[in-house]
Parts: structure tokens; sequence; C-alpha cells
């Protein structure tokens, strides 16, 4: 027998007025591991209806943020302002079984409704004034050339439950809904205006046939209405799971006024998409003991569930962002981590065939760019790091206090001028791992002094600093491109 296909389909809609933020894209996981760990469908729908705001370029990086994050989406997605007769039959639908109706009421006389309710400290809510206008009411508004909303009818002592995934048992008065609710913007008498968020989402929900809707806990109050607009249009509600807002380190919904929030921002960082879905999964959701924090998507799909989704609000930690993002680079092997920094090298100039001096060709092998990368990995948080900790590798660096002031330590310099004599005949082939020791070791023999001032003096020359990765490494790697001995030189 084949197993019968999963009804489980859920959705990612974005609306394309800006770059794929990070908060859509935790929601996109979310999905995407529900809809892999239930063998069911991930959909798309692009929800351009804000004709002024959504532009071609926003959906074409949200679908490149999606894809380098390795979210794959089933069928084609669904362009929302494609379907505008759809919505609109539905709005007339609602019209016709008495579920909606058409105000009148002027802007001016909103505003004043507004400031009256403001000045009784009052919830701002439409008072409902024109829900049964009689006919001839109807026709001296139009006579006056008033264009009408179109409403949906909401009764106030109505109490709206639903089962949510993530937070239970969830109940919702009629009263705290606003008043009678806009489904279609201002039209002339006899039209349909464009129709509004809870209408379309409700109706093109409905025909892709949404079993769950997985989206942040600020649409729980738009839940309640849509529910209502479900009933009153004869469709089966989808299941609803409302996840945390991922907060700033303040407690606060993270914004904009956060810094980076664009999936491509982070990108452009230097972190890695493996790294950033991974984190995304931890913002609100807690692995199975045993699983650790570092994890695939594949391999977090078989065990996400919403049984394990925090109802509190997810801390945005740049700390565990970057100890991901280093345990990442780590697990990439040598020849992995060479391709992706090669491209971030060559924006400098460096390691490009033909682009360096005869004696520097070597840069360009990508044997040395190999051994460069699995030499530099350890020490790695973003790639970015990766550039800046070629740098002496590929262009000689200048000495910074502390590489000058260890040249003075006495016998210092003997020891190196000792060194280069021993460097002088040799080829980038004459030198391995246990003959550079020797080297060190007799250098320091002659100059009287101990191997580390050696070491220590050697680091300095060769890389400016004090600091940086394995000596020995660093000196064999150099030496390959002839770069060693000129950089001893100097320091004489």
């Amino acid at each position: 027998m084949t197993a019968e296909p999963s009804p489980v389909r859920v959705r990612l809609a974005p609306s394309p007025t800006g770059t794929l933020h990070i908060g859509t894209a935790r929601t996109a996981v979310f999905n995407w591991l529900f809809a892999r760990h239930c063998g069911g469908r991930f959909l798309l729908r692009i929800e351009d209806t804000d004709r002024e705001r959504s532009k071609p370029e926003y959906t074409a990086n949200i679908l490149e943020g999606l894809q380098w994050l390795g979210l794959d989406w089933d069928d084609e997605p669904v362009i929302q302002s494609q379907r505008l007769e759809q919505h609109r039959a539905a709005i007339q639908q609602l019209l016709d079984a008495g579920h909606a109706y058409r105000c009148y009421a002027s802007e001016a006389e909103l505003t004043a409704m507004r400031e009256a309710q403001a000045a009784a400290k009052q919830a701002p809510r439409y008072d409902n004034r024109h829900r049964d206008l009689s006919p001839e009411q109807e026709a001296a508004y139009i006579a006056e050339g008033r264009q009408a909303v179109v409403r949906f009818r909401i009764d106030d002592a109505r109490t709206i439950t639903w089962s949510d995934l993530v937070r239970g048992e969830m109940r919702w008065s009629g009263r705290d809904l606003g008043g009678d609710m806009v489904i279609a913007r201002r039209a002339p008498a006899g039209q349909i205006g464009d129709p509004l968020y809870n209408l379309v989402v409700v109706v093109d929900d409905a025909a892709m046939a949404i079993s769950h809707v997985i989206r942040g806990e600020d649409h729980i109050a738009n839940t309640a209405k849509q529910l209502l607009l479900y009933e009153a249009l004869g469709q089966p509600a989808p299941q609803f799971a409302h996840t945390p807002l991922i907060l700033n380190q303040e407690g606060k919904k993270l914004s904009k006024r956060d810094g980076v929030t664009s999936i491509s921002d982070f990108k452009a960082m230097g972190y890695s998409a493996a790294a950033l879905a991974n984190y995304m999964t931890l913002l609100g959701w807690s692995p199975p003991e045993g699983m650790g924090e570092r994890f695939s998507l594949a391999e977090a799909a078989p065990v996400f569930g919403f049984e394990r989704v925090n109802r509190a609000g997810a801390r945005f930690d740049w700390e565990k962002l970057n100890w991901l993002n280093g345990q990442v680079l780590r697990e990439q092997g040598p020849e992995s981590l060479r391709q992706q920094l090669a491209p971030l090298w060559a924006e400098r100039g460096w390691g490009q065939a033909g682009a360096d001096a005869p004696a520097h060709a070597v840069h360009a092998d990508p044997a040395w760019q190999r051994d460069l990368s699995e030499l530099l990995g350890p020490s790695l948080t973003l790639l970015a790091d990766g550039v800046e900790q070629a740098a002496p590798f590929f262009t000689t660096p200048e000495l910074n206090d502390a590489a000058r002031g260890q040249l003075e330590v006495a016998g210092a310099r003997a020891a190196l001028a000792a060194l280069a004599a021993a460097l002088e005949p040799l080829t980038a082939a004459d030198l391995g791992a246990d003959q550079a020791q020797a080297l060190l070791g007799e250098a320091a023999a002659a100059a009287g002094v101990k191997k580390g001032v050696i070491m220590k003096s050697l680091r300095a020359a060769l890389l400016g600093s004090l600091q940086g990765p394995d000596l020995l490494a660093t000196w064999l790697l150099l030496h390959r491109c002839g770069d060693d001995l000129p950089r001893i030189a100097r320091c004489l």
C-alpha cells in the first residue's frame, strides 16, 4: 500500500515592501520544519497588494534569501495581486449575505469620532454608525458624491475561541476588535475598492487549502477577525500557531533601530546560512534533551514540534550566533573554506593568477590557499575574519609596537640574523617542519638566547605582531612563496 499524502499545507506570505527580515525568515524556518516533519507542503505567497511600496527587487531579495538559507518550497509562489477578482467576489458574497455593508462615513467624521473617544479616554473603535442604513439614507449619501468602504459586521457580544498550537485555548471578545472591520477601501457607488489584508489572507489561505497558519504572536488579534471571516464565507478554518516575537536585549521587539535585521545584511557580514538557520530555529524552540544546540535544518525537522515552542519572546543573542557561526566554519573542510574565502580575497586583489609579482605566484595556487584556510579556520568567527587574518600572508605587514619591542630584546636580532643566514641557500621545497624546528634551535644557540626569544622574534618579523596562528605553519606557508627571508631581513 502507498502512504496517504500528508494533509499538512503551510505557507509563508511575505510582503515585498522591504528585504527579507529575520522575523519573517524565522517564521519561514518554523513553517518549513513543520511541513518537512509532517511530510507536508511548504508554500509561498507573495502579498504584493501594497502597490506603492511593493517592488520586484524586494521579491527577488526574499526568494534569494530563502534559497540561501536552504528553505526550499513546493509549487510556484502564488502572487496575491493576480487574485483581485477572487477577493472582490468574496466581498460581494459577504455583501449579498448581509455579513458586510457599505459605510459612507467621511474621513472628517471618523477623525471627529476618534478625537471624542480619545478625550473620553476610550479605546479607538468604529461606532458602527452606518451598519443599518436605510435605502433612502444610502441614496442620499451617494447623491452627495460620497464613496464607501466595505465593512464586515462584528458582533460585540461574540466570543471567538480557538485552540492555539503554541498558546493553548484562546478567547477573544468581539467588543475588543474595534468595531466593524473595513475589508475594502473606498470606491464609487456600486463598486468595490481594493480589498484589505484580513479579507485577502482568508480568501487566499482557503484557496491554497492551508491547513496550519504559523506566524508571530502580533497576529493574534487578526486571527480572531479572520476566524469570523472563514465562518461567514463558509470555509473551514486552519489551525493556528502563534510563535514568540524576536526581542532585542532590552526585551522590545527587534527592529531596524537595533541595527542588522535583514538576512542579506547578515550574509554580507560573513555569517553562514547554516549557522543563521540553526540560530533562528533556537529563537523560540527548545531542542530535545541530548540534541545540543548545533544542528542542521534536516536534523531538526524530524524532532520539531510546537510542544517545544516557547510562549515568551526570544531575545536575540549575538554571542550565541557568533559561537554557532564559528562552529559551522570549523566543521568545514579546508577546501570548502577555501572556496568561500577565495572570492573575498580576490576582492582585495589577493591570490589571483597574474595579479601578484612572480615571486608570489604561489598565492594563486589552490593548494597554498587551502593550507592557509586550514591554518586560519580554528580562529574564525565570521568569514570576514578570514580576510583580516589572511592579510599578513598576502601583503607584508607593518610592525606594531609589541613587535618592535620584541626586536629590542637582547639577542633577538642576532638570532634572526643567524636564521636568515641558514635560510639563504634554501628553496621553497627545502624546508619542512622538522628542519624548521632544528633551524630555530640552531639560531637560538648561535645567539645565546632561549628558543622562546627566536620564536617570538620570528613571529614579529613575519606577521608584524606577537599574535597570530601557529608559528611553524605560518612560517612554512610564507617560505613557500619566498616571503619569509625578506621579512626577517627588514628587521636586522
